[in-house]
C-alpha cells in the first residue's frame, strides 16, 4: 500500500496516544499484533474480546495517516447493526470521519455488491432497480402469479403444501455462464423445460425487468458481471488497497465466492475478523465451506474476554462447536446456575430468574444492562414434545409477527438524517428513508411505488413534491415535535396518494418522542430507564447476537429437527466433556445457538432444562460451583 498512508501509522507512540484519547484499556499482546499488522490475515476473536473496539482503533489510526485522495479503506460487515457500530466509532473522532466519505467505503457486504457490481450490471441493461428485498419480491411475485399467463404454474403451486414458496423463493443463480432460475435453497421440484418451469422463469424475468429482485439475486448478477467484464476486478482492488471484514463468520457461501473473486488474487491487504463459533447465519455448515472459509489455518486469536469472568468462560469454551477455543474470562466474577422444571413449574422459570438477578446483582448494573430471557424458538410448533419454545414458559408471550422491511417512519428519519448530513453514503441514506416511506404507504392496487431514482424532479409533480418532503425529513427529522410531524405526514399522505394514483394503506406514521423506544415483545419497555431492575426482556437468541446483558436466561427449546432439546444437549456436553465436533450436525447447530446466548451476560448465566432430562447433568456440575435449583421441589 505504498503511498496510501504514512509508514508510521501504527507506530507505538501513535497507538498509545490514540488509546489514551479514546479512553481504552491497555492493549494485550494479541491486540498489539493485530493492530500493527499490515498484511493479509484472519483474526478469531472470542466473545467480549473487544473486537469492535480494536477495529475502530485501527481505523482511527489509518484515517489519521491516510494520504491517498483516490484509494480508500473498505470496511465490510454482515449486518447494518455491525456496520453502524463501526461507523459510529470512527465518526467519534474528527480524523475518523474522513473514512465516511469518498474514496472510502463502510457498509454491508450486500451494499458493497450493490454499489460496485450488481447495480451497475442491472443499469447497463437499461433496468431501473425498484427494490432489492425478499418481502417486496414475494408480494410482487404472488400478485403476478394471478395473471393468466401463469395458470399452469399457479395450478401446480396450489396443489403443493407450501407451494407458494416455489414462486416467492425463485432466485437467480449463475451457472454455465448464464443466469438460471432456481429455488431459494437449491433446485426446483420440476425441470426447467416443463410448462411450470418455463412459466416460473418467465415470471422471474418479468419481475427482473421491472427492477424487483431478491437479495440473493444480486450475487449471481454480480458474478456474471465480473465474468463478462474481468477488467472490473483490478479496478475495484486498486480502489481499495486495504479491506477489513467484520463478523466474517456470518458470510454465506455465495458471498465468500464473490469476495474471493474480487480480492483473493489481488494485491489488496484483506484482514478478516470474527468468531466462527458464533456463525449462526452462515450457510457454510458446521465444519465445511469454501477453501477460504473463515478462519484460515494459522489465524491469530483474541482468546481473552473482558465481558465475563472464568465461570462463564469455562462454559463457553466447552460449547465452542466449530473451532476449539479456550476462552479466558477477564471480566467480572460471575455465576452459572441451572433451573430444573417440569410441565407444572415451567411458568415459574422466568420469575425465579428475575428474583435471582435482583438478589445477586446491584440495581445500577441491571438498569444499565437489563436481564434477558432467550430461546431458540418463539412460538409452538406441531410436535407434542415439551417444551418447544419461549411461549411454553410465558403463556402471555406473543411472538412478533413477520418483521417488516422497515421501522416506523419517524425512527427511520432520525436515523437517516445524520448519515445524510455527513455526506457519507448520502444517497444510501436517502434511499433507505425512501424505502421506509414506501413501506409506510402501501398501494392497495396497482404496481406499487417507484424507486427513488424514478421519482420525477419537477416541483409541480407529485414526485417532485415528495422529493421536497423527503429532503425535509432528512434535514429536520430529528427536531420535529408532534405538531410539525403531523403536518408533514399529512402532506406526505396527500402526495403519496397522487403519486400512486391508487388507494393507500398507511402504517407506522405515528409520532414518538426522541429516545422513546417501541415496547419490547411481551409488553416490556425497551428503554432501560423504564425497566424495573429485576424485569427481564424476552426474545430469541438470534435477535440478541452482539448484545451484552447483566444476566441472561436461556430457555430449553426443541431443536429445529424436533428430536433433541438444546439446553440438555449443551449440559450433557459440558458435564461429559465431549468433543462438540463429533456430535450430530443437528446437535451442533442447537448448541451453537446456546453458545451465542451463553456469551451475552457479564455476571449471571442461567440455563433452564426439563428436570427429567437435565437433572443428571446438572448434578455433575455442583463441584464446578454451579447453583442448581430444582423448581419441582419448592
Amino acid at each position: 500500500m505504498t503511498g496510501t498512508y504514512l509508514p508510521d501509522a501504527f507506530a507505538t507512540h501513535k497507538v498509545e496516544a490514540m488509546v489514551k484519547l479514546l479512553g481504552l484499556d491497555p492493549l494485550d499482546a494479541e491486540q498489539w499484533d493485530f493492530l500493527q499488522s499490515e498484511t493479509t490475515q484472519d483474526l478469531q476473536a472470542a466473545p467480549g474480546s473487544g473486537k469492535t473496539t480494536l477495529i475502530g482503533l485501527k481505523l482511527a489510526l489509518m484515517a489519521d495517516a491516510w494520504t491517498s485522495a483516490t484509494c480508500g479503506v473498505c470496511v465490510l460487515s454482515h449486518t447494518n447493526t455491525a456496520k453502524n457500530e463501526i461507523a459510529d466509532r470512527v465518526a467519534s473522532l474528527a480524523t475518523g470521519r474522513s473514512l465516511l466519505r469518498y474514496p472510502h467505503f463502510i457498509g454491508t457486504i450486500q451494499s458493497f455488491v450493490h454499489t460496485f457490481l450488481a447495480l451497475p450490471a442491472v443499469r447497463a441493461e437499461g433496468v431501473e432497480v425498484r427494490s432489492v428485498d425478499d418481502a417486496a419480491f414475494e408480494t410482487a411475485a404472488i400478485r403476478l402469479l394471478q395473471h393468466p399467463n401463469y395458470s399452469t404454474l399457479r395450478s401446480y403451486v396450489e396443489r403443493q403444501r407450501g407451494g407458494t414458496g416455489i414462486v416467492t423463493g425463485a432466485t437467480f443463480t449463475y451457472r454455465d455462464s448464464k443466469l438460471v432460475v432456481t429455488g431459494a435453497t437449491g433446485e426446483l421440484p420440476f425441470r426447467a423445460e416443463t410448462v411450470s418451469g418455463e412459466q416460473l422463469s418467465r415470471l422471474k424475468w418479468a419481475l427482473a425487468r421491472r427492477g424487483v429482485f431478491r437479495y440473493q439475486d444480486m450475487y449471481a448478477i454480480a458474478q456474471q458481471y465480473l465474468t463478462e467484464h474481468p477488467g472490473i476486478i483490478p479496478a475495484v482492488s486498486a480502489r481499495f488497497p486495504f479491506v477489513l471484514f467484520d463478523e466474517m463468520q456470518d458470510t454465506s457461501v455465495p458471498q465468500h465466492e464473490l469476495l474471493d473473486l474480487v480480492f483473493a488474487s489481488s494485491p489488496t491487504v484483506v484482514q478478516r475478523v470474527g468468531d466462527t463459533n458464533q456463525g449462526i447465519y452462515s450457510d457454510s455448515g458446521a465444519v465445511t465451506g469454501p477453501t477460504s472459509a473463515f478462519p484460515l489455518a494459522g489465524a491469530a486469536e483474541l482468546p481473552v474476554s473482558r465481558r465475563f469472568g472464568p465461570q462463564i468462560a469455562a462454559v463457553a469454551s466447552r460449547l465452542a462447536v466449530r473451532r476449539p477455543q479456550q476462552i479466558h474470562g477477564a471480566g467480572p466474577d460471575g455465576q452459572v446456575a441451572i433451573l430444573l422444571f417440569n410441565e407444572a413449574t415451567a411458568i415459574d422459570v422466568v420469575p425465579t430468574f428475575e428474583r435471582m438477578a435482583a438478589a445477586i446483582l446491584p440495581e445500577d448494573v441491571l438498569l444499565r444492562r437489563p436481564p434477558r430471557v432467550l430461546g431458540a424458538r418463539q412460538g409452538p410448533g406441531t410436535s407434542q414434545a415439551y417444551p418447544q419454545s419461549i411461549s411454553c414458559y410465558l403463556p402471555g408471550y406473543t411472538p412478533p409477527g413477520r418483521p417488516t422491511a422497515h421501522r416506523a417512519l419517524i425512527d427511520a428519519a432520525r436515523a437517516a438524517g445524520p448519515q445524510w448530513r455527513s455526506d457519507a453514503n448520502s444517497y444510501e441514506a436517502a434511499t433507505e428513508l425512501w424505502n421506509a416511506l414506501r413501506a409506510s404507504f402501501t398501494p392497495l392496487t396497482g404496481e406499487g411505488l417507484p424507486a427513488l431514482g424514478r421519482l420525477e424532479r419537477s416541483a409541480a409533480t407529485p414526485g417532485g413534491k415528495v422529493r421536497i418532503l423527503l429532503r425535509e425529513l432528512l434535514a429536520h427529522g430529528a427536531t420535529f415535535d408532534e405538531a410539525s410531524w403531523g403536518m408533514i405526514t399529512d402532506q406526505l399522505t396527500v402526495q403519496m396518494k397522487l403519486l400512486a394514483d391508487a388507494p393507500l394503506k398507511a402504517l407506522g406514521l405515528e409520532f414518538t418522542p426522541a429516545g422513546e423506544s417501541a415496547p419490547a415483545v411481551g409488553g416490556v419497555p425497551r428503554s432501560s430507564a423504564a425497566v424495573p431492575a429485576a424485569r427481564a426482556i424476552p426474545g430469541t437468541i438470534q435477535s440478541a447476537k452482539g448484545e451484552t446483558h447483566a444476566a441472561t436466561l436461556i430457555l430449553e427449546c426443541l431443536e429445529k429437527n424436533g428430536r433433541k432439546f438444546d439446553v440438555t444437549e449443551a449440559l450433557r456436553m459440558v458435564a461429559e466433556g465431549s468433543d462438540p465436533r463429533r456430535e450430530l450436525k443437528s446437535v451442533q447447530a442447537a448448541v451453537q445457538l446456546v453458545f451465542v446466548g451463553a456469551t451475552r451476560p457479564t455476571h449471571l448465566l442461567v440455563l433452564a432444562a426439563h428436570r427429567d432430562r437435565g437433572k443428571q447433568y446438572a448434578e455433575a456440575m455442583v463441584d464446578a460451583g454451579w447453583d442448581i435449583r430444582d423448581l419441582t421441589e419448592h
